[in-house]
């Protein structure tokens, strides 16, 4: 999914990522990205589907894409090997396709743990 962007005016989904950051903040803009799970869902199976795919991809402007690259975006969201990406993998998904929410993320990661050795040295 990385690279696809809307074909009309040749925006990329990472192009807006810092502008979406810069107004919603990391936890808003995590949240954000995570809702873009329930349009695409299979409503009776609660995971996304080839089929659901198919059906709902015009919402994130992918109607144009061909079945293999359809079949290749469930493959790489697809965790565990069931074929069929839940919740928590499609979050996974696009926060790995989001770089700088990955560069946030260690950066938060690393002031979260030197905040956590420092409080444990002034310990008596």
């Amino acid at each position: 999914m990385a690279g696809v962007g809307n074909k009309a005016n040749n925006v990329d989904f990472e192009d807006l990522l810092p502008e979406m950051a810069d107004k919603l903040g990391g936890e808003g803009l995590i949240r954000e990205l995570c809702n873009g799970f329930q349009p695409l869902m299979d409503k009776e199976r609660g995971v996304i589907t080839l089929e659901s795919l198919r059906r709902n991809s015009a919402v994130l402007g992918l109607q144009d894409l061909r079945e293999d690259e359809l079949v290749s975006m469930l493959k790489e969201g697809d965790l565990d090997g069931d074929g069929a990406p839940n919740q928590m993998e499609f979050c996974v998904l696009m926060f790995r396709l989001s770089p700088e929410l990955m560069e946030e993320s260690w950066i938060w990661l690393e002031q979260g743990l030197l905040e956590e050795l420092n409080s444990n040295t002034k310990r008596p």
